[in-house]
């Protein structure tokens, strides 16, 4: 499991989940298992805990534990997946949204961009569109709204010109062909956070990540039980933002909405003032936890 992924956050977001011995939980993103298996190590023999990825690989990583249900579906099905399994209400709900370091480090599925792979960024590997497909046949408008509502880019319209000129000559399909062609847009100053945002961008795209994350988010408020939690670890500005406004105000505006005499009707009460962030030393053992932040709220 800790070659597939290093748990991030790990004591502090199962920790914020208040565990029950005999409660029902959800782990969103199962991923190497880290925070799964911290789960059921803190329940009883009455408690249950269903994980989620749509990600096959990861069924290796599934303890042999009959409290444990693998769940082989994009979270974003949450709710429909829960009841297929007689489950309508749960104490409590996990995400780390983060990409496993087993997907970054096994370069042929095209996540990084450090070597060569073929140009593909799916979680699900038997369904939906590759990178492939958006850089080869998205117009350049597309492009330059994936680059710069996904990536955060400061000039989406120049490196979507550079993409478009480059597959003119012939089709982007690897992540080697992909840097190339940014290379007339690639600042000289920090190449390598330029290169991080735009295959951000375009693996969010892929796999319609911010659509999802709002579905799941909502759904979450439908299956958690009055006094249930919702725990988040999200990695860039986009996912906090959203999170960030649902546990505020159960919408995606961060508006709380008030009843007649001026009470909130917000869903949930916050359990973290602000973003946990990793400790020193827990960044000095895993590098990549630096840019992640935990929230948490628990449904009134």
């Amino acid at each position: 499991m800790s070659g597939y992924h290093t748990p991030v956050l790990l004591e502090e977001s199962v920790g914020l989940l208040g565990l029950e011995p005999a409660g029902t939980y959800v782990d969103l993103t199962f991923g190497g298992g880290g925070h799964s298996r911290r789960i059921l190590s803190g329940l009883g023999p009455e408690g249950r805990l269903y994980a989620f990825d749509q990600d096959r690989d990861t069924r290796a990583n599934c303890p042999e534990d009959p409290r444990f249900h693998y769940v082989e579906s994009n979270f974003r099905f949450l709710r429909g997946a829960l009841r297929l399994r007689g489950v309508t209400e749960v104490d409590g709900i996990l995400a780390d949204l983060g990409v496993s370091s087993h997907h970054f480090d096994d370069l042929e599925r095209g996540f990084s961009f450090r070597g060569e792979a073929p140009l593909d960024m799916r979680m699900n590997q038997r369904a939906g569109i590759t990178a492939a497909d958006v850089v080869n046949t998205y117009t350049s408008e597309a492009l330059t709204r994936v680059l710069g509502d996904w990536g955060e880019l400061e000039t989406p319209w120049k490196v979507a010109g550079c993409l478009v000129r480059a597959r003119a000559t012939a089709p982007l399909t690897t992540t080697a062909a992909l840097v190339e062609a940014v290379k007339p847009c690639t600042p000289a100053k920090d190449p390598s956070k330029f290169l991080t945002k735009l295959f951000q961008a375009l693996r969010i795209e892929v796999n319609g990540e911010m659509e999802a994350l709002k579905m799941a988010l909502e759904q979450s408020l439908k299956v958690l039980r009055p006094g249930g939690r919702l725990v988040v670890i999200s990695y860039h500005s986009l996912e906090d933002r959203l999170v960030k406004n649902f546990l505020r105000s159960g919408n995606f505006t961060g508006q709380v909405e008030k009843d007649f005499f001026g009470h909130s009707l917000a869903p949930f009460e916050a359990l973290t003032r602000k973003a946990v962030t990793p400790s020193a030393g827990e960044l000095a053992r895993n590098p990549r936890s630096r840019s992640a932040k935990l929230r948490a709220a628990v449904k009134r």
